[in-house]
């Protein structure tokens, strides 16, 4: 066979405009592209930086309003700040590396450092404005698909302040539209970590007095032990409280950035709550003891934060640890003597946590002998390569799938990605593990082998894959082992869906093809405008994953593989939700089927 000829010459090398680059590698800059349906995708980054930007301005003592105007597919922000000097209006946002933030006498904390952000917008969106009003005189520029198009500067009435109104463009993120909820979700945060700060999105207020108070209260509500622990410096501020709940649940964030990977800053508080109550009980209590059952929020302000990734999910900044332990640890020590009541109610618990801890370990014990005498391996467990607790770098990208039987399993073991793609294949149906204790879950050997292949029998902080992946028949009982799945880690493992690390394989339900053409349809709707648009069609419905053959089912795992994240909104909900699908309520959801059973011919 002729080898092709692929010429590697000077004429081969090219050299992009920073404008051309953003609109050729969007995914640097936004992550994910998406059209709007999921909270990650880059249409809300968007909006993320032009707000960033406003929240700079309050961080500095200016402005105390910022209000957005959110259409379907336009957005509109305004600021009550400084105003971006007018001189460079348009040099801020076209040329890369061009910003305030480089100077830390006027912006002492902020997250955007590298002078991306409203250029990634400007260059992402097919209209963009900007306009600042400062001292009585405006200055605007209009581009298109980041090229200036306008500049008109005079005289104004305006107060002083920065207007952003952009379009994402059609040809990067088509049909894309934006949802109020996932916005709203985004701006609760920034108020919650910038209490006095009133924002505005189509007219409904969004305002937190108390700041971190407010937001473990709106998460938690009902479920604490005792009155929340809340301190507040002007650097630190940090609340916590125990709940009924198993492990550790933590948000934390750095300059008003959701680290959801966590970093440096949890580490020490995790470590401050710790050496606290231990100072405050002068015992040296096990960690485990302690923290079992805390539910925590940090948030801290760093000149120069150091993040691990460009997404800006973990902080890396090590030199701050110790002192940021201490004045934790000091923190929490003198608001236990301040308050006996919360005192007796955290040392109670963690007596509790005590008792129960040793009970696990004996059932933890036995289990790990028997597991021994089976097998050296973790049974229906096809490992990958890389791992996420050995080799972050390597280990970013990894997944394991939780499988619905053999045949689901050896289709998607032969297309897998070795180094970053494990396979558990399960056993029938789990245990409803609803209302259990815990030591009956880990003397299951199914959910304890789940355990020991993820590496979360003692906490999330040793996961061995960056995402978890419930992949099941989209029949009646793969929804059942779906739910008992959900409900498993749920009630004993929060912190892995708090942390982004539990999701759901969207696999097609119908392949429509002809002789030419092949579509995969994930929806009825889907479906049918594959039938209409193809000529001739040939429809295939797709009862399970066993009948999707293995170079099928490559595609699905591939690049371009559908995965829908597991998430929390409100965390007292839970339980509630838990006890009424998967709890012995059997009348109540009995009437509850019927009331809403759908007849289909």
């Amino acid at each position: 066979m002729a080898q092709t000829d692929h010429q590697y010459t000077d004429d081969s090398i090219k050299t992009l405009s920073s404008l051309e680059h953003i609109r050729a590698r969007p995914g640097m800059y936004i992550g994910r592209m998406g059209n709007g349906s999921h909270a990650e995708d880059g249409i809300y980054i968007l909006i993320k930086e032009v707000v960033d930007n406003c929240i700079d301005e309050y961080i500095m003592g200016y402005g105390k309003k910022v209000e957005l105007d959110v259409q379907e597919q336009t957005t509109t922000i305004r600021d009550f700040g400084r105003g971006v000097p007018l001189g460079k209006v348009v040099d801020c946002v076209s040329k890369i590396n061009t910003g305030a933030k480089f100077n830390t006498d006027v912006f002492q904390f902020s997250v955007g450092l590298n002078g991306v952000g409203t250029k990634a917008v400007n260059a992402l969106s097919a209209e963009f404005e900007i306009t600042s009003h400062r001292e009585g005189k405006f200055k605007r520029a209009i581009f298109r698909n980041g090229v200036l198009e306008l500049e008109d500067e005079g005289k104004t009435d305006e107060p002083d302040g920065t207007k952003v109104s952009f379009t994402p463009a059609l040809d990067l993120f088509p049909k894309f539209k934006f949802d109020e909820k996932y916005i709203r979700k985004r701006l609760w945060n920034y108020a919650y970590l910038n209490s006095g700060l009133a924002l505005l999105l189509n007219g409904e207020r969004i305002y937190s007095r108390h700041g971190l108070f407010d937001l473990l209260q709106e998460k938690i509500e009902g479920d604490t032990l005792y009155d929340i622990l809340h301190h507040k410096s002007d650097q630190l501020e940090f609340a916590f409280s125990h709940t009924s709940s198993f492990g550790e649940n933590y948000y934390s964030f750095v300059n008003g950035q959701y680290t959801n990977d966590g970093g440096t800053h949890q580490s020490a508080f995790r470590e401050g709550i710790l050496k606290g109550i231990n100072e405050f009980a002068r015992k040296s209590h096990h960690p485990d003891d302690v923290r079992n059952g805390v539910f925590g929020v940090i948030a801290i302000k760093l000149r120069e934060p150091i993040f691990e990734s460009q997404t800006k999910n973990k902080l890396g900044n090590t030199e701050i640890r110790a002192d940021l332990v201490a004045t934790i640890k000091d923190a929490i020590a003198k608001a236990l003597h301040q308050n006996p009541e919360i005192a007796e109610a955290i040392l109670g618990k963690v007596t509790e946590n005590e008792k129960l801890r040793k009970e696990i370990q004996a059932v933890k014990k036995a289990s790990k002998e028997k597991a021994k005498r089976v097998s050296l391996q973790i049974p229906k467990l096809k490992d990958c390569k890389y791992h996420l607790n050995r080799n972050p770098e390597k280990g970013a990208n990894t997944m394991l799938f939780l499988t619905e039987g053999e045949s689901a399993a050896g289709s998607m073991v032969s297309c897998r990605d070795v180094y970053t793609q494990a396979i558990f294949a399960l056993k029938g149906k789990p245990l409803n593990c609803f209302g259990k204790k815990r030591d009956l879950i880990v003397s299951n050997d199914e959910f304890y082998s789940v355990m020991r292949a993820l590496n979360i029998e003692d906490g999330i902080d040793g996961l061995r894959y960056s995402k978890v992946v419930i992949a099941t028949d989209a029949d009646d009982d793969g929804m059942h082992i779906r739910n008992l799945l959900l409900t498993f880690f749920l009630y004993y493992f929060e912190q892995l869906i708090l942390s982004d690390h539990l999701y759901i394989l969207e696999t097609p339900l119908y392949r429509v093809r002809n002789k030419k053409e092949t579509v995969y349809c994930y929806d009825d709707a889907e479906r049918d405008e594959a039938m209409e648009r193809i000529r001739g069609p040939e429809m295939t419905r797709f009862k399970g994953l066993g009948e999707i053959s293995p170079k099928e089912f490559g595609q699905f795992i591939g690049e371009d593989i559908r995965l829908l994240k597991v998430s929390i909104d409100r965390l007292q909900e839970v339980p509630d939700i838990l006890r009424f699908f998967m709890g012995s309520n059997t009348p109540e959801r009995r009437q509850y089927i019927l009331d809403n059973l759908v007849m289909t011919a």
